[in-house]
């Protein structure tokens, strides 16, 4: 005795095994989709993950300390700047670091070194004196 099946869109009758073996194709195919799929994101992951490790930065070594030396006791540069410095700078109310600090941001900004700018000065400018 043969089991028979309805199919909706045809309107025959189709034995049983028809339906199973269309059932586990079906699926074989949607699993083998899913593991190709697994593939491809394994792949990139390595890849992305190797990118990474390539450009994490360089270990900068340790500088060597000056030792005891207090600032004080540090010799003020002496004859002409070196070629390509701009002189000197004259601070108004502004520590060396910010100064440092804002003549490299104006370098970058303006996508030249340091050393062909001329800073004359710089002056803090507070909010009551604009």
């Amino acid at each position: 005795m043969q089991i028979m099946m309805d199919v909706a869109a045809s309107g025959t009758k189709l034995p049983f095994g028809n339906n199973v073996l269309t059932a586990v194709l079906g699926y074989g195919v949607v699993f083998l989709g899913l593991m190709m799929l697994m593939g491809i994101v394994y792949v990139m992951g390595t890849i992305f993950k190797a990118k990474t490790n390539r450009l994490e930065p360089l270990k900068v070594a340790k500088l060597p300390t000056v030792g005891s030396q207090s600032p004080q006791k540090l010799k003020e540069p002496q004859g002409e700047p070196a070629p390509g410095t701009a002189g000197e700078v004259k601070l108004y109310g502004v520590p060396d670091k910010e100064a440092a600090m804002i003549m490299a941001i104006v370098a970058s900004q303006m996508g030249k070194p340091l050393n062909e700018l001329r800073f004359k000065s710089i002056k803090e400018v507070k909010e009551d004196e604009v």
